[in-house]
């Protein structure tokens, strides 16, 4: 029984393991979109949108190794929070990844680089979600519950710099019509970040909820 409960605990390791790799690997594609959005690569932007395959490989593994622990051990208390939390966490992870594509997608369309007070506002909406998604992951590896909190706090930072971005980058769009399309995909680009922004603070949530037991409820994040 000694033994089983050992392989058991070892075998919820490596879910968590696989957890916390496969954000790393989507946070790295949220940094290299901007990357390639902020430089003009094309071609980062293509391999940015290559590796979503590998992703979506990731979280189809780590559904299934919850799936068979929760099979094999019936787990209650703070097992099953993290079989859980694997799941949701995951799920988050993906919608990340998905967005880190859309970016890089939206990247080949802008063609011609826009200048600095352009993108300036979108450089500091994705500085800001890089830093989301990659706290929310460090509080994920590391247990802290600290680090999450701090990652539901710069969600407020967020919500301002992307009220600032769509204003600012609406503006341009009825002033410049030569760069209608070219702003608007800008917008996009800002939603999608905003959107990481949010999923950084769901993973931050539930890392709470792994180590805590406690749910965060709406009147909570007011």
């Amino acid at each position: 029984m000694e033994q089983t409960r050992k392989e058991y605990i070892h075998e919820l390791a490596i879910v968590q393991e696989k957890v916390a790799a496969m954000g790393d690997k989507a946070c790295t594609g949220v940094q290299l979109a901007m990357e390639a959005l902020l430089a003009g690569d094309t071609e980062l932007a293509r391999e940015v949108m290559l590796a979503d395959d590998v992703l979506d490989e990731m979280i189809v593994d780590i559904e299934d190794s919850c799936i068979l622990l929760i099979a094999k051990q019936q787990p209650i208390a703070h097992d099953l929070r993290v079989i859980a939390a694997g799941f949701k966490i995951s799920t988050d992870i993906e919608r990340i990844g998905d967005h880190a594509y859309d970016i890089a997608k939206t990247v080949q369309d802008v063609g011609v680089l826009l200048d600095n007070e352009r993108l300036k506002w979108v450089q500091l909406l994705g500085a800001c979600a890089v830093d989301m998604a990659a706290k929310a992951m460090r509080a994920y590896r590391e247990h802290d519950v600290r680090l999450a909190d701090e990652v539901r706090q710069l969600d407020k930072k967020m919500d301002a710099i992307f009220a600032h971005t769509f204003y600012a980058l609406s503006e341009f769009v009825t002033t410049e019509a030569p760069h209608q399309k070219r702003i608007t995909q800008l917008l996009f680009i800002a939603r999608f970040l905003e959107r990481i922004g949010d999923h950084a603070v769901n993973i931050a949530e539930w890392v709470i909820y792994l180590e805590t037991a406690e749910r965060i409820h709406k009147k909570d994040k007011a």
